[in-house]
């Protein structure tokens, strides 16, 4: 598994290059925004059933975004 560092900065390349801010990422994947900041920042790792909507909202597979 990558380094979580390196996954934060992949979710937010990909929450920028939707071109949506923080707030409104976190409220279309259900979750709370300081949860994605923590997501992030790589000081917290989503639960499998949060990396799949994560997933799905950015339109990348878990493989891609968490394990690669």
């Amino acid at each position: 598994m990558p380094d979580k560092v390196v996954v934060g900065n992949r979710l937010k390349a990909y929450r920028r290059a939707k071109g949506v801010s923080r707030d409104m990422a976190a409220a279309e994947i259900g979750i709370s925004s300081s949860a994605l900041g923590m997501y992030e920042q790589g000081s917290r790792t989503p639960r499998d059933e949060i990396k799949i909507e994560i997933a799905s909202y950015y339109g990348h597979t878990v493989q891609e975004i968490f394990f690669t």
